[in-house]
């Protein structure tokens, strides 16, 4: 069952995903504030087309995610007319579900590009977008 923007709009803003961590928050704060983009990073959201929604499954606890949500963040910190959302894969088995790694493993970070429609543009399993 294709992503709803009603149930995109359940998902936490980053500030509240942040806020609600309990493990690796401080890990993650500095990642955020260390880091710096490239020119390719700060085009990628223009290489996928209309991207106005960005949808991220994750848990606080996996340093995978540590190394490829904070990049997405940054990217989006310039993107103001692009939505980011994050949900729990735990807590959220029906969302995990329809983006399993070959079809059979929860794999996390999941970050998911959408248009204004909520058409996929593209999804990245355990990997971060590039151009």
């Amino acid at each position: 069952m294709p992503v709803t923007a009603e149930r995109f709009a359940q998902g936490l803003t980053f500030p509240q995903y942040l806020e609600q961590m309990s493990m690796n928050r401080d890990r993650y704060e500095r990642a955020l504030a260390g880091l710096t983009l490239t020119p390719a990073d700060a085009k990628v959201f223009e290489h996928y087309g209309a991207t106005r929604k960005v949808m991220v499954i994750t848990e606080d606890w996996c340093g995978t995610s540590l190394a490829y949500v904070p990049v997405i963040v940054k990217m989006l910190e310039s993107r103001p007319e692009i939505e980011l959302r994050v949900f729990a894969r735990d807590e959220n088995p029906d969302l995990m579900d329809q983006y399993l790694k070959r079809g059979l493993y929860r794999s996390i970070p999941v970050i998911v590009l959408f248009d204004e429609a909520m058409h996929e543009l593209a999804r990245f399993i355990e990997s971060r977008p590039a151009v």
